[in-house]
């Protein structure tokens, strides 16, 4: 039987609930600004930005998205449907997969996100980078990156493989 890991001791707890915590109040607070600014959630925001300013094409297949945001594939279909509906995004075939899909961010969609920036990011310096030092923010994401990789290196569920190690056609989306 194997032994139960020893309890967090008070600083361990303390450091995990003020993250959760922050990060729930951040969150919010971004959620709330890009529906008023742009009327679009924050995962909506998080794809537009991620095709819209990470990625050289403007376009990244269905699964690296998910991957990506940390979101389910099934539930970023159904956001990249949204922004579709919206013209925000389109989707089509994967050019090196046939089953695979493809979002590309258009116009409209680079439009929304330069709307939202700078909203997005004077919630982001109120809240989180105005009560800290730059010293302070250098060792918060000197401590927060190592944590990010190490975690990323367990891919998130939307990228594993399906049973038999191969993706279902379904999963591609």
């Amino acid at each position: 039987m194997a032994t139960a890991p020893p309890p967090l001791d008070a600083v361990e707890l303390g450091a995990y609930f003020a993250l959760i915590e922050v990060a729930g109040l951040l969150r919010h607070a971004v959620e709330q600004q890009l529906r008023e600014e742009t009327d679009i959630s924050y995962v909506q925001f998080q794809l537009l930005a991620r095709l819209g300013l990470d990625s050289p094409t403007g376009s990244e297949r269905m699964t690296d998205l998910a991957d990506g945001v940390v979101y389910s594939r099934s539930g970023l279909t159904y956001q990249a449907g949204l922004l579709e509906k919206a013209e925000l995004v389109t989707r089509g075939q994967s050019a090196d997969d046939e089953r695979g899909v493809t979002v590309s961010i258009t116009d409209a969609g680079r439009a929304v996100v330069s709307r939202a920036l700078p909203g997005h990011v004077e919630v982001i310096r109120d809240l989180l980078l105005q009560p800290l030092s730059r010293t302070q923010v250098e060792q918060l994401y000197a401590v927060l990156e190592p944590a990010r990789e190490h975690m990323r290196a367990a891919p998130p569920r939307s990228a594993r493989a399906r049973r038999g190690g191969r993706s279902s056609p379904a999963a591609a989306s």
